[in-house]
């Protein structure tokens, strides 16, 4: 009988232990630098928090934001140890390569596809290494217009190909921001704006814009 009692609270304190949370961080540039900020606009990885709330998903996951304007994916290679490796993540989501193309154009500082695609599969090594997955995002859009006539358009499926097949090769999950930006766009952009769709300057997210992102990896990550 004391066995029993005792093995019966074993079992209870077990049942109200607090759950150890999944780990995530948010790996990119600028947008995931904007993605733990209410401005201008509710960032992604806030609206990801609100979202797995209202779903009695919160006590799960805990979302951290690591982003740096203007980041590329060399600068993502060059402080993976000190602001992720260090921080022991369950999952790392790669959001990169707006700047990689857009750069070369604004700039004369982006990244040659081969250098991309060198770094990328750097970052995934040491991440593998560590036994942290990985999930893997293409890039969404430099310019909305629906007709391709946005200057960055070649270039951004050309590195977004690169991630798919990275992803592929790979067996990661991708979240194909690219895809995903393109057909929302083509369907609620009837008048070919350059901006004020998913964006408020071409790039950076607008309301809507966060939300659709913030549910995109919600998909993925409740796929983990």
């Amino acid at each position: 009988m004391k066995q029993i009692l005792f093995f019966s609270l074993v079992i209870i304190a077990f049942s109200f232990a607090p759950q150890k949370k999944s780990k995530i961080i948010f790996f990119g540039d600028s947008i995931t630098e904007l993605g733990v900020k209410d401005k201008p606009y509710k960032g992604y990885i806030l609206q990801l928090d609100s979202i797995s709330k209202a779903e009695k998903k919160g006590e799960e996951y805990d979302f951290i934001g690591s982003g740096i304007s203007a980041n590329k994916v060399y600068d993502l290679y060059l402080r993976l140890e000190e602001d992720v490796l260090s921080k022991n993540p369950d999952v790392v989501v790669i959001y990169v390569g707006v700047n990689d193309v857009w750069h070369k154009t604004l700039l004369g500082t982006g990244t040659d596809a081969d250098k991309f695609e060198k770094f990328y599969l750097a970052i995934l090594k040491k991440l593998k290494d560590k036994n942290i997955k990985a999930i893997l995002c293409t890039p969404a859009v430099v310019g909305e217009k629906t007709d391709m006539s946005n200057s960055l358009d070649g270039d951004l499926n050309r590195y977004s190909n690169i991630i798919r097949d990275i992803a592929k090769k790979n067996n990661l999950p991708l979240i194909d921001l690219r895809q995903n930006f393109l057909e929302y766009i083509k369907d609620n952009n009837p008048n070919n704006q350059e901006k004020n769709i998913l964006t408020y300057d071409k790039v950076h997210l607008n309301t809507k814009g966060n939300q659709f992102v913030a549910e995109l990896m919600w998909k993925a990550i409740k796929k983990m």
